[in-house]
């Protein structure tokens, strides 16, 4: 991130750089006030990078939001999902960051400045205070709109309820379209800063999720106006698709061109519009490959059969077309699949940097199925914080989703947008593109029995494989009000026989065996995982699917859809009352 630092000596260096007789009546030099601040474009400039730092989660928060998801196995469910959560259990709401962005927007705006200068910040600010409420509003539903920094003494705004949904997310729309307006469209090369096009992204993502959440839940009585918000989603898709600042990455390697989005120090700049940047010569490292692949350090985290089985076939088929797909062993099921399967889960072949093969460890997946994405191949790197992949946080590949699904829910996909989007996508993926010819059944059974579209239904299907991992899934089962898919069964792989012996990248040695008890004199490079038959199952008694964390009662109830107001911010202000259900 290109943050400017100061000091207080450094400050001080600035204001005396101009002499006064009236020295002894200035403001002190190591305090940042109103009278000293906010005199320039880089006053601006300094106070709006305290945004980023605040608002930029860390590598491992990124990834680690799809933990929350379906199709994610770990070592555990969240309490949220499976457990005993209360409002004694939500942590209390903070404003402080909010507070910081009104302050900025109350003074900026100095007549000394530049105009353009002043418009670009305040549209910077304008874009994190949208970020804000609609983190906000996904956590929450209704909240208090604050457009002003308040006093102290403000009992009244203090101690107000909270705004309905439209007012708030209106304020929010009002917010992105001032910052695309006003923001500077110069492309940001490094992929850290909020540029114009990474408002239209913003704006993009947040109008497709309000207008899917206003479609499906109908319970807010706001389906009249989804089809605003989608058209919305729309047209800033397709305005940052024509401007084309951004393309997808292929070098026409399909087999490695999308790892590579997810494991470049510097980010791909083609494509990846707004990342988190770490650096290795700098040392600013993060802990995510460490956590991928230790077995005491991470949650263990891995993909479920049922989300690995929507991968296609290379030339477009479907995998659950196959007869008996449901009981193909690993090595074979993982043959002549879309690429991207085995850039985001260690499949046939995999070798760590030193050569050697480094198939699904069952040291640390649950399923079988061991997350690669994100990941470096460098095992040193499995005990250490010393990961230097930049982490994206916006990529061009989700604006051409987000705009193949806008169209799609509002009646408008064709062969042409179909071409553009989904198509272009298993392009580079190295999948063959065309249109298919019916409907998912396997897709509609298993995740999406509502949907009838074929369009929509590859949209979701597409979605699902291309942004795995990437932080989005939860917020996308919210808006499509599909809480209801994290009950499902963590399903691993297909399990032949207890006691045998199982090689799973094909290179002819076993990699693992499943038993009711470790052997007394275990196998060199085989890892015995224990079938238990509480935790771990197997759907078939001595054979089958995994089935991990059988003991657990996963329940998701509608008021889940929101989470609760916390009891210390009802003591506090009695007037917010409380989420439905809870």
């Amino acid at each position: 991130m290109k943050f400017i630092t100061y000091s207080i000596l450094g400050l001080a260096a600035l204001a005396m750089t101009s002499c006064s007789k009236d020295f002894l009546d200035r403001q002190p030099f190591d305090k940042l006030t109103p009278n000293t601040f906010f005199a320039t474009e880089t006053d601006l400039q300094l106070y709006s990078n305290s945004f980023y730092q605040q608002f930029i989660p860390s590598a491992l928060a990124i990834v680690q939001a799809d933990e929350m998801g379906e199709y994610t196995s770990k070592n555990n469910s969240p309490t949220f999902i499976a457990g005993n959560f209360s409002p004694v259990d939500q942590g209390v709401w903070s404003w402080t960051k909010l507070r910081n962005i009104n302050y900025f927007l109350s003074k900026y705006d100095n007549p000394a400045i530049p105009e353009e200068a002043r418009k670009h910040y305040s549209g910077v600010a304008r874009f994190f205070r949208a970020m804000f409420y609609f983190d906000m509003v996904q956590t929450y539903g209704d909240v208090p709109w604050y457009g002003k920094p308040l006093a102290p003494d403000d009992k009244e705004g203090l101690y107000k309820g909270r705004d309905k949904r439209a007012v708030v997310m209106d304020s929010v729309l009002a917010d992105l379209n001032y910052a695309v307006a006003n923001i500077r469209n110069k492309k940001d090369n490094s992929s850290s800063m909020i540029t114009k096009w990474v408002a239209l992204g913003l704006k993009s993502r947040v109008c497709l999720f309000e207008g899917t959440y206003r479609k499906y839940h109908t319970q807010l009585g706001l389906q009249s106006s989804s089809e605003k918000w989608l058209t919305e989603s729309m047209n800033a898709s397709k305005e940052l698709m024509d401007a084309k600042q951004y393309s997808l990455y292929s070098t026409g390697s399909p087999n490695s061109d999308y790892r590579t989005l997810f494991t470049s120090e510097n980010p791909v700049n083609t494509e990846v519009m707004w990342a988190n940047v770490y650096n290795n010569a700098l040392k600013r490292w993060h802990e995510v490959t460490w956590k991928f692949n230790s077995a005491t350090f991470g949650a263990r985290w891995g993909l479920n059969k049922q989300f690995v089985n929507t991968y296609l076939n290379k030339d477009g088929s479907r995998f659950t077309d196959k007869p008996g797909y449901d009981e193909i062993l690993f090595v074979d099921e993982m043959k002549d699949r879309d690429p991207r399967l085995s850039q985001t889960i260690r499949g046939l072949g995999y070798k760590r940097s030193d050569g050697s093969a480094a198939p699904a460890n069952f040291g640390y997946t649950f399923t079988g199925y061991h997350l690669l994405k994100f990941s470096l191949d460098d095992k040193r790197l499995d005990g250490i914080t010393e990961s230097y992949n930049s982490v994206t946080m916006m990529r061009y590949a989700e604006i051409l989703l987000n705009y193949a699904e806008a169209t799609a829910e509002l009646g408008k996909m064709d062969a042409g947008i179909w071409d553009q989007t989904i198509g272009a996508l298993r392009k580079r993926a190295g999948v063959n593109a065309a249109v298919p010819a019916t409907l998912d059944t396997y897709l509609q059974q298993v995740y999406f029995p509502e949907v009838s579209d074929k369009f929509l239904m590859e949209v979701r299907r597409e979605r699902g494989i291309e942004l795995v991992y990437e932080g989005l899934r939860y917020e996308d089962l919210m808006r499509w009000r599909k809480g209801k898919l994290l009950e499902m069964p963590w399903k691993g792989i297909y399990v032949p026989a207890m006691d045998r012996e199982m090689d799973l990248d094909g290179n002819g040695t076993p990699d693992v065996s499943f038993v009711t008890k470790t052997p007394a004199s275990p196998k060199a490079g085989v890892v015995y995982y224990v079938v238990d038959g509480k935790a771990a199952k197997l759907s078939e008694g001595t054979k089958g699917h995994i089935i991990w964390r059988a003991d657990e009662n996963r329940k998701f109830e509608d008021k889940k859809y929101l989470r609760p107001i916390a009891n210390e911010d009802l003591v506090l202000n009695e007037l917010l009352g409380q989420n439905p259900g809870w």
